[in-house]
């Protein structure tokens, strides 16, 4: 939830130091506001136009694991942060510079390699929680699962420079992959296939790469591999409070799938201390060397806008909308809702419905591109001056000639999407934009 000044309230949020979390670090500046966190964020997330060229590796080591669900999203984030272009992007995803690797809660993540060991540990769970589920619910035994993992391993072996897909690899492996008839189609498990390739990949034994080399197409093959799997909640906690504080412990929950208990404690350990500075900064931590540095920092006059994914980490890390939220445009109409039902208010959301255009942390419209006139379409809250209509075409080039699309997520579509367009093009022709 957010206070009326936008500022954000989480349930989590707290106005002294959780047990165990260090007290406030001195020397910070007392004039925490609304528009000085959003855009310290910004700034930390690198959008602020300061690391052109800089690697994709790098922009993920410093702003954080870009989340990946077949969509544009993290090809959107590394052009905005960096100017990075796909073919740069898919060479580092080649070169093994980055990856994607089930990471946090065991959702898919593009990652640096100096991250690689962490971000399985941190999604460890999911698949031995999956396939626990699977032992009490369909009768799976753990021993058929580890001896399918051999099997997999086996046939990857056979040939390891060629990428296999699942149904390569179900003939391959023979008898050993079997059938959880209508029981598992029920859970969205037909076979024991998918246990086994998930436990694999979060012991970094497999990974899986994309048949064509791009993020935004979800086909994939499997290749062996031999990545150590290391690090704790502590690593996690000081990787997550640089490049997301201040953040709260619901944030940090919410971004790693800890229990309150477990959060607390790595808080405690990382050494995050609270951020004084009045209610806007109440129950919001950040890491002690970051703290003189907030309080030096002064929001940049200027504005500077870029065009990213709904699910982009300035938002994702958090997953509290309201924050990046000015109270007056809270109560903007959504171009459609789920189900392309109209009449829902944006601060009423817990993610945004439509791509995002962002200024110095301030979500100040929305957007999507239409395919079929390969052109962007978009809202404003803020009046479209040269530097935005800038923005605009720049990320438009870089859709139309790189990418394609800028689909949200695997099972966006034009004709998904038509809804949407339409409404943003009639709001932005009411506006006279």
């Amino acid at each position: 939830m957010a206070k009326a000044n936008g500022t954000p309230r989480h349930p989590e949020a707290v106005s002294t130091a959780p047990p165990g979390v260090a007290p406030t670090a001195p020397g910070a500046a007392p004039d925490v506001t609304p528009e000085k966190l959003r855009a310290w964020w910004a700034h930390r997330q690198w959008l602020d136009g300061a690391h052109r060229g800089a690697s994709a590796a790098e922009v993920l080591a410093a702003t954080g694991w870009a989340r990946s669900v077949g969509g544009a999203a993290p090809y959107l984030g590394l052009f905005a942060r960096a100017g990075l272009d796909r073919q740069a992007v898919d060479a580092a995803i080649a070169g093994l510079t980055v990856h994607e690797l089930p990471a946090a809660r065991g959702c898919t993540y593009v990652v640096p390699a100096t991250d690689f060991a962490l971000a399985l540990a941190a999604g460890a769970a999911a698949p031995a929680g999956e396939l626990a589920s699977a032992e009490k619910h369909l009768g799976v035994g753990r021993d058929e699962v580890e001896k399918l993992c051999l099997a997999i391993g086996r046939a990857l072996a056979a040939a390891p420079d060629t990428p296999q897909d699942p149904a390569a690899l179900r003939v391959a492996v023979g008898g050993a992959v079997r059938s959880l008839g209508d029981a598992g189609k029920k859970r969205g498990l037909s076979t024991t296939l998918p246990l086994a390739l998930g436990l694999m990949q979060s012991r970094g034994q497999i990974r899986r790469v994309p048949v064509n080399g791009r993020l935004d197409q979800q086909r994939y093959g499997y290749l062996g591999w031999d990545q150590p799997v290391t690090g704790g909640a502590v690593d996690l906690a000081r990787r997550y409070f640089a490049w997301a504080g201040p953040a709260n412990l619901g944030h940090f929950r919410w971004f790693s799938g800890f229990t309150a208990a477990t959060a607390r404690r790595a808080v405690a350990e990382a050494g995050i201390v609270p951020l004084p500075g009045g209610p806007a900064g109440d129950g919001l931590l950040m890491l002690p060397e970051l703290v003189e540095e907030f309080a030096e920092f002064t929001v940049p006059a200027e504005p500077h806008y870029t065009l990213l994914a709904g699910i982009d980490g300035i938002h994702l890390l958090h997953r509290d909308l309201p924050r990046l939220v000015d109270p007056a445009d809270a109560a903007r109409q959504l171009p459609s809702g789920r189900g392309g039902k109209a009449g829902r208010s944006f601060g009423g959301e817990a993610d945004p419905q439509t791509h995002i255009v962002l200024d110095r942390g301030r979500i100040v419209g929305f957007w999507e591109y239409d395919v079929e006139r390969a052109e962007i379409v978009h809202q404003s809250f803020v009046p479209l001056d040269a530097a935005l209509r800038a923005a605009v075409a720049r990320t438009e080039a870089f859709v139309r000639d790189q990418l394609g699309d800028a689909r949200g997520f695997s099972l966006d579509s034009p004709r998904s999407r038509a809804p949407k367009i339409a409404a943003l093009r009639a709001a932005a022709a009411a506006s006279g934009e």
